[in-house]
């Protein structure tokens, strides 16, 4: 789960690191006022959404006076930005961020995740802030700094002034930085994130430390305990798709291809979309129904794949371990019946009441195909969808 910026920094905030001070807008009235509450003759109008490039596509304004703030306002409001990260159709901007200007020096970066390889927190650094930092990583990779944390020890000073030392900074400047870094840290901890990150970094005309932005990622799997947080996601932000998925406790993805794949697990779904394209097509989604699915779970789905228009073709893979394939049967057949279906549709069931599901598949007379391997199918389901709408039965 994403936050906005202007939610981030409340947590910044709250964590003792440095931000500059900002008012949210709603509305060009809210934005005026908001500039009248923060005062001076200078603003910085930012588009809240959750993505970042928004600088570049126009969604971050300098205003010098009152006029260029509503103007901002107007043409912001109520559109969809277009960055390099959102998509072709934009996320819509529905709230402003009216912050003070930063008389900035140098920008850095910083941000701090969990490296999984490593069993270590990560926090990465680097004097090429303001930047993109996957194309910084990818051409200069030597100007990115790593430190890894022990959770059983926490951060410590040496690691601190490695990254002081490495971003070029000196004298009380490190020691900011390490109380920015254990407020990340605790930051980090306690709202279970799986990201936290500053781009920029800014040293001030002052050599004051500032997050001039804020992107706080949470772990999905931990919102049950962080019920305060959890109220903030903002579902306009979101692919519709995604969200109803969540309603039915579904993990679903959407992608670009069109082979709508469902599968139980997240490494078999992995598996499907591997397949897909070795045998050269190119999945529309991935969608966990999980262990313990249920029939009209499964059914629910069915129905989240074709509500997709890029899908021209279906592939159904399922393990049965914990969930039982006759379920998952069921849970086709209610959904087949209750969707019109337009477009091939390719099951592979295999373990627990495999051949019960797949006769009750087949009893069903319904114009689904079955496949004995997952190769079978997912060559059946790419031959079906170069087809378009024709039948996935018979297909070779």
């Amino acid at each position: 789960m994403n936050l906005h910026e202007y939610q981030a920094k409340e947590l910044f905030r709250a964590h003792q690191i440095p931000v500059p001070r900002g008012i949210l807008a709603r509305t060009p009235g809210e934005a005026l006022a908001a500039c009248e509450a923060l005062g001076g003759s200078r603003w910085v109008i930012k588009a809240q959404v959750y993505s970042g490039g928004r600088g570049k596509a126009g969604g971050v304004v300098v205003a010098n006076r009152a006029e260029e703030v509503s103007g901002a306002a107007d043409r912001l409001l109520g559109r969809r930005l277009v960055t390099y990260q959102s998509g072709a159709e934009g996320l819509p901007v529905e709230s402003l961020l009216v912050e003070e200007p930063t008389e900035i020096a140098r920008e850095l970066y910083l941000s701090l995740l969990v490296e999984r390889a490593s069993e270590r927190y990560l926090f990465m650094a680097s004097a090429s802030g303001g930047m993109d930092i996957e194309r910084v990583a990818a051409e200069m990779p030597e100007r990115i700094l790593l430190v890894r944390v022990h959770p059983a020890v926490g951060l410590q000073p040496y690691q601190v002034r490695r990254l002081g030392f490495g971003l070029g900074l000196e004298g009380g400047q490190i020691k900011a930085l390490g109380g920015l870094m254990e407020g990340l840290y605790r930051l980090f901890n306690d709202s279970d994130a799986s990201l936290v990150e500053i781009n920029p970094l800014v040293v001030t005309a002052a050599g004051d430390l500032v997050a001039l932005d804020a992107k706080v990622n949470l772990d999905d799997n931990a919102l049950y305990r962080q019920r305060r947080l959890a109220e903030l996601r903002d579902p306009t932000q979101e692919d519709s798709r995604e969200a109803e998925a969540r309603m039915h406790d579904l993990n679903y993805i959407s992608l670009d291809g069109n082979i709508g794949c469902m599968v139980n697990g997240a490494g078999l779904a992995m598996a499907t979309m591997d397949l897909v394209k070795l045998h050269g097509g190119a999945p529309a989604n991935f969608l966990d129904v999980g262990g313990g699915a249920t029939a009209a779970r499964v059914a629910e789905a069915f129905k989240l794949i074709l509500s997709d228009p890029k899908v021209e073709a279906v592939l159904v893979n399922i393990f049965g371990g914990i969930v039982r394939c006759d379920l998952i049967a069921e849970g086709i057949i209610q959904a087949v019946r209750e969707v019109r279906v337009g477009v091939p549709v390719v099951v592979r069931l295999e373990g627990t009441n495999a051949e019960q599901g797949l006769r009750m598949l087949a009893e069903s007379g319904l114009p689904v195909a079955t496949a004995s391997s997952l190769g079978e199918a997912a060559d059946k389901a790419v031959a079906a969808a170069s087809r378009g709408l024709a039948s996935a039965e018979g297909v070779a």
